[in-house]
């Protein structure tokens, strides 16, 4: 038991680094990018194949570099549909996300690169 004990509190203090490192590499992005499709939330989809979930639904990382699963839809109230604005009906929610420290390595890992690729691209095009 004392090496699953070791290994799991390695694998915290890995997770907690790497948020860290994401959270600063996050900041570094002007502007951060807007989820496509989207109307008002701001996120970078991130894809982990062989890590998918049936209970995870769009995981992505947000402006404050935290990964949260991304829900939108429709909000469908008691109105007269043909005078409501679809944009006004729209529902865009970001759920915090709960991953074990592993799991969490693995979705926070994919978007640290997709961070670091971000910010290549806007380095390269603010030079002359």
């Amino acid at each position: 038991m004392i090496f699953k004990d070791e290994a799991d509190a390695a694998l915290e203090r890995a997770a907690a680094r790497v948020r860290a490192l994401l959270q600063e590499a996050t900041a570094g992005l002007d502007p951060f990018p807007p989820f496509p499709g989207a109307f008002f939330s701001y996120g970078i989809e991130i894809d982990v194949p062989g890590a998918e979930s049936p209970d995870l639904g769009c995981v992505v990382l947000a402006p404050d570099g935290e990964l949260y699963e991304l829900r939108m839809g429709q909000e469908l109230p008691v109105i007269d549909f043909e005078m409501a604005d679809p944009v006004a009906l729209r529902k865009e929610e970001l759920k915090p996300l709960e991953l074990l420290p592993r799991d969490y390595l693995l979705y926070a890992y994919a978007a640290l690169v997709k961070v670091v690729e971000l910010l290549l691209e806007q380095n390269a095009a603010r030079r002359p």
